[in-house]
């Protein structure tokens, strides 16, 4: 397991013996998983191995059966204010972007400063601008989303997350909804954040980006995490034959 040596190992995210079912499928299998400050993490695995449902239970999208989560040492809260307080510490941008339709670029980025985290609306606005301009959108920021390609709404839904300035950002298949000529304008965002020092958990099948931006890959499979280890190691040299098995698969393509 690889730490970024800047932050030295301070846990920021612990999932502890993490069981989950939907009904009779059990979807997560006794998890054991830490995130340092300043890693990013990135898990793939085949479909239906449980990677999204682990992301989710990270910030209680999805409730645990068993087991604990806490992020910077607080457990989970199941509900209430102290759910809505941990959530604005947990940045999250899904498959589909989830932009609010009848606002601007910049409304979308400076509702969350404003409404939960009581900013000042000329200082959300400062803030928005300069989110915008580092995903490359700046000039957007008066047009409503549909007017923006896939790419540009999914980088406006990363500067929405930035804006409340998480200690850790989620990823669900980020990059799965969008055309592939797409894709890079969303990694390229995703990667200069992941050196910035931003604490990053990604679930993709992009192997790109886990090779490039990743200081830990996770191998999902059946609910379980099979293996974990450096990109380096995990692509020239996988453990499991599951591992192999998946990777002969999708290196193949």
């Amino acid at each position: 397991m690889v730490v970024p040596m800047t932050r030295a190992s301070e846990p920021l995210v612990v999932l502890t013996d993490v069981n989950k079912h939907f009904g009779a499928l059990h979807v997560l299998r006794d998890i054991d998983l830490t995130i340092h400050k300043g890693e990013v993490v990135v898990v793939i695995g085949p479909s239906g191995s449980g990677k999204s449902t682990l992301c989710r239970t990270i910030n209680r999208l999805e409730s645990i059966d068993s087991g604990s989560i806490t992020i910077d040492g607080v457990p989970l809260p199941a509900e209430g204010k102290a759910l809505a307080k941990l959530r604005a510490d947990v940045g999250m941008v899904f498959q589909s972007f989830n932009l609010f339709s009848h606002m601007t670029v910049a409304e979308n980025v400076t509702l969350g400063p404003i409404k939960v985290r009581g900013i000042d609306k000329a200082k959300a606005n400062e803030r928005a601008k300069e989110l915008l301009e580092r995903v490359g959108i700046g000039e957007q920021s008066n047009k409503l989303p549909a007017q923006l390609s896939g790419g540009q709404q999914q980088r406006v839904a990363i500067a929405r997350s930035l804006a409340m300035d998480p200690k850790v950002m989620l990823f669900d298949e980020p990059t799965s909804a969008l055309d592939p000529e797409m894709i890079n304008e969303v990694l390229d965002v995703m990667i200069s954040l992941a050196k910035s020092g931003m604490t990053m958990v990604v679930v993709t099948h992009e192997m790109g980006f886990a090779r490039r931006a990743a200081d830990r890959v996770i191998f999902m499979a059946d609910g379980q995490i099979v293996e974990q280890a450096t990109p380096e190691e995990f692509f020239t040299n996988p453990r499991s034959d599951r591992a192999k098995d998946f990777l002969s698969k999708i290196l193949a393509h």
